[in-house]
C-alpha cells in the first residue's frame, strides 16, 4: 500500500514518513533502512559530535539519506554542517532556535531545508528564510521542545497559516505519532506527512541499549514528564523555554525541582549518570521518550514498521470511504 502526498511527491519516496534525526537512535542503519523502506531517512546530527557523526555516516548505505542538527550547538563545530550537506544533501533538519544563521548556507547548496517548530512565530521564521517543510511538534514529542503547543490542535493551525502565507511550503505533524492512528490522523489534520522520533527509537536498528527498549514496552505516556535535569548536570545550556520529554526515574523525581541544588554538585551527579549509562541503569540514566511509549508493544524492524503503519493508516482511511460515496 501507498498514500501519496505532496511530501512523497516533492522527495520522490513511497511513504509519508520521515525519520526524526535523534542522536544517538538515529545513526546510519537506523537512517538507511528507514530510507529503504521508501520514508524519508534522516541521519542524527544533535550536538554536533563529530567523532559519532563520522561514524554514523561512514554506516549509511544509501544516498538517498538526509541529516539534522541542533541548531544552537553548530558554532560549535560549523564544518560539520558542510561536510553533512557534501555526504547526505536528501535534506537538511534544523531544531531549537532560529534557523537563519543557515538557511542561506543550506539553500545555496541545493538541500531541501526542514525546520522544526513549536509555535507559530517559529513557522514563520522558518517560512521567511526558506525552508520548504515544516515540522509542527507538539509538546507531546520525546526529547526536547517546548511545553506549549499540543500536536492535535498546532498542526492544523501551522498548516492554516502557511496555506495563506506559503502555500508551497510542506508540513509535517509530529508529537505523540507512533502508529497508522496517528498517520491517518495527521493527514486529516492537513499534514503532508509526519515525523517520528519514539516508535523508531524503538526498532532493531535504532542505536539504543536494548534494556532501555523493553523498558519502553512495558510503560505508558503517563510515565514521561519534561524536564531540564540532565541538560544541567551535563551542562547543555539550552535556549529559554526548552526542556526535554523522558521516562521518569529516580534521578528525576530526586532532582526536578531542584535544579540549582543539582549544579552545585553537577560533577558527582554527571559521574553517576555516565556509570548508569554504562550499566544499563536507567533509574539514574536517562531513557528520552515521548507520550507515544503507551503505543509501542514490540521492536520490529525499521522497515517492517513503516509498511505496518502505513497498511493500518490506508485501512482507517478507507473505513469511512464507502459511508461518505453513499
Amino acid at each position: 500500500m501507498t498514500i501519496t502526498t505532496r511530501l512523497t511527491k516533492h522527495f520522490g519516496i513511497k511513504h509519508p514518513i520521515v525519520l526524526a534525526p535523534m542522536t544517538p537512535a538515529s545513526g546510519g542503519a537506523l537512517a538507511s533502512a528507514v530510507a529503504a523502506a521508501g520514508g524519508l531517512g534522516l541521519l542524527g546530527g544533535g550536538y554536533v559530535d563529530r567523532v559519532w557523526f563520522e561514524a554514523e555516516s561512514a554506516k549509511v548505505t544509501r544516498s538517498d539519506v538526509g541529516a539534522g542538527f541542533i541548531t544552537w550547538t553548530i558554532p560549535e563545530d560549523p564544518g560539520l554542517l558542510d561536510i553533512a550537506l557534501e555526504r547526505h544533501p536528501r535534506a537538511m533538519m534544523l531544531s531549537f532556535s532560529d534557523p537563519g544563521l543557515y538557511a542561506a548556507r543550506i539553500k545555496k547548496a541545493g538541500v531541501p531545508l526542514i525546520c522544526q517548530v513549536h509555535c507559530l512565530d517559529h513557522a514563520f521564521r522558518a517560512v521567511d528564510v526558506g525552508a520548504d517543510v515544516i515540522v509542527a511538534q507538539g509538546t507531546e514529542a520525546g526529547g526536547h521542545g517546548w511545553a506549549l503547543r499540543s500536536t492535535m490542535p498546532f498542526v492544523p493551525s501551522v498548516v492554516d497559516a502557511l496555506a495563506a502565507r506559503a502555500p508551497d511550503v510542506l508540513v509535517l505533524a509530529a508529537g505523540g505519532i507512533a502508529d497508522g492512528r496517528g498517520l491517518a490522523a495527521s493527514l486529516m489534520l492537513g499534514a503532508d506527512g509526519v515525523l517520528m522520533g519514539t516508535r523508531f527509537w524503538a526498532t532493531q536498528e535504532a542505536l539504543i541499549p536494548d534494556a532501555a527498549k523493553t523498558m519502553v514496552l512495558e510503560a505508558t505516556g503517563d510515565e514521561t514528564i519534561r524536564t531540564s535535569v540532565y541538560d544541567v548536570v551535563r551542562r547543555r545550556v539550552w535556549p529559554p523555554g526548552y526542556t526535554g520529554r523522558l521516562m521518569r526515574n529516580d534521578f528525576i523525581e530526586r532532582w526536578q525541582g531542584h535544579e540549582k541544588e543539582l549544579a552545585q554538585v553537577r560533577g558527582e551527579e554527571l559521574r553517576k549518570v555516565e556509570e548508569a549509562q554504562n550499566s544499563d541503569d536507567f533509574e539514574i540514566a536517562n531513557v528520552t521518550v515521548g507520550e507515544s511509549i503507551g503505543l509501542i508493544h514490540d521492536i520490529p524492524k525499521a522497515g517492517d514498521l513503516i509498511h505496518r503503519i502505513v497498511a493500518e493508516a490506508s485501512n482507517r482511511l478507507m473505513k469511512f470511504a464507502p459511508a461518505l460515496a453513499a
